[in-house]
């Protein structure tokens, strides 16, 4: 089965009637080929507890048209026509959108399915989205077909931001022992193609690295896929000099991938004033050789990088820090901004101001185990603000996303894995990351949306043979 699709977009101007018509053609993406061919981890079957949470995928999904493709994005510059394109980078985040429904929010970057001339055709389906003189104002160089999640608020606003995640499946792994559930909390990465995972921890004066195979695309005629049949492949132990978790209760610290060949340490403890001490460690992927040292951050005022705790009834495990090109990035302790520290260059600082105060809530609910930030393809998502790769601040709602979790996100095509758990029940959850490029449709020359005029997009999908 083939799909086509044509796009009509009016643009009307509400003083004069003036009528501005671009018709186009577009190119589909792999986007729903892979929502429906790839099962990572076995995620669409019943494999874990009796406590599993799946999606149920009539109405959420299916029919194709209009849940897994359902929505638009609108963007400012053009896409790569790849089929294999599905998501953009953050230079490049949608400036409108719409879901497959009206618009009943206060959000002015979202506009509304016309359900009267929306319809299913004999082969196919018609989508018309109508916006308003005040909604989807902007340049648009190029529009994309998405899911109706991802139409609803793109990734993220002040109006909503739960509806960039949309749970997949909760994979009980309660009945694992306490001890494995900690290795699982500590996993620094994740490399899908070769079914592998990284577990990293810090003990006394050394850093414990743990390479373990788990059941990704394929497995072995002894394993589960419950997480409970994992195999540490190597067990290697660091002895430092410098680095250690600090702290004497509650041990502060945290170990970051920094896709860069290497793993990151860091430790400090939170400090409204003066300025801040960090130890750190940078590991070699590749042999495991490792530099250490110390930071003092001139007048720079930092929460702390996170926290664990293996030792308690329940494993703890909370993230408050990011890694990315390079650089880490670690909350203001007054909440009005984040610090960027140049890994290679600690007088390379910056505090890059919100604007506003930070509610610094987690993307789960508070609990034994939270996640304050995680990075999705290169944006920095956090509670109620995101960081695109310029650095560029954008302000959201602040919702619960994710379920209870101990990792940051880990990522393959438009699948999102994370282990966590909350006093007593473990999960490993999987979301599908909802804004995702159904189809590519670059613009012969872009239009500008105005105050000052109405936008109707017509867009036609078809099954040919």
């Amino acid at each position: 089965m083939r799909l086509k699709g044509t796009m009509v977009v009016e643009l009307t101007d509400v003083n004069t009637s003036e009528v501005e018509t671009v018709t186009e053609e577009n190119m589909v993406t792999n986007a729903v080929n892979n929502i429906l061919g790839l099962n990572p981890m076995g995620i669409f079957y019943k494999a874990t507890g009796e406590y599993d949470d799946a999606i149920m995928w009539n109405g959420n999904l299916f029919p194709i048209c209009p849940n897994m493709i359902g929505g638009i994005l609108l963007f400012s510059k053009t896409l790569e026509e790849n089929a294999d394109n599905i998501y953009t980078l953050s230079d490049n985040l949608p400036v409108a959108y719409a879901s497959n429904n009206v618009n009943s929010t206060a959000n002015t970057a979202r506009g509304s399915l016309n359900l009267t001339e929306s319809k299913a055709l004999e082969n196919g389906y018609k989508f018309v989205w109508e916006f308003t003189p005040s909604q989807g104002n902007g340049t648009i160089a190029a529009v994309a077909l998405t899911s109706a999640k991802g139409g609803e608020n793109g990734y993220g606003s002040l109006v909503g931001d739960a509806s960039t995640f949309l749970q997949i499946k909760a994979a009980d792994i309660g009945d694992v022992p306490k001890a494995n559930q900690m290795v699982l909390f500590e996993t620094a990465e994740v490399d899908f193609e070769n079914n592998l995972l990284y577990s990293i921890t810090a003990e006394d004066s050394s850093v414990r690295i743990r390479k373990i195979r788990i059941p990704i695309f394929n497995i072995g005629l002894n394993e589960k896929l419950d997480d409970s049949t994992y195999t540490v492949l190597e067990d290697k132990v660091l002895t430092t000099q410098t680095f250690h978790f600090l702290g004497d209760y509650t041990l502060y610290g945290e170990f970051m991938d920094g896709k860069d060949g290497y793993w990151y340490g860091f430790s400090n403890e939170g400090n409204s004033s003066g300025s801040a001490t960090m130890v750190w460690i940078k590991i070699s992927k590749t042999d495991y050789s490792f530099t250490e040292g110390e930071w003092t951050l001139s007048n720079a005022k930092l929460m702390d990088v996170g926290n664990r705790d293996g030792s308690t009834t329940y494993p703890e495990r909370v993230v408050k820090c990011c890694v990315r090109n390079g650089y880490l990035y670690v909350p203001a302790y007054n909440k009005k901004g984040i610090y960027r520290i140049n890994l290679s260059n600690q007088a390379d600082i910056t505090l890059i101001e919100f604007g506003f105060t930070s509610k610094w809530k987690p993307l789960c609910d508070a609990g034994s185990c939270e996640v304050y930030m995680t990075l999705v393809g290169d944006l920095i998502v956090a509670g109620d603000f995101q960081i695109t790769a310029a650095d560029e601040v954008i302000h959201t709602q602040g919702s619960v996303r994710l379920n209870d979790a101990a990792t940051p996100l880990f990522q393959y095509k438009h699948f999102l894995f994370g282990w966590g758990g909350s006093y007593g029940s473990e999960f490993r959850t999987t979301y599908l990351l909802t804004p995702y490029l159904a189809s590519i449709n670059n613009l012969s020359s872009a239009v500008i949306k105005t105050v000052d005029k109405t936008m109707k997009i017509t867009y036609t999908l078809t099954e040919e043979a």
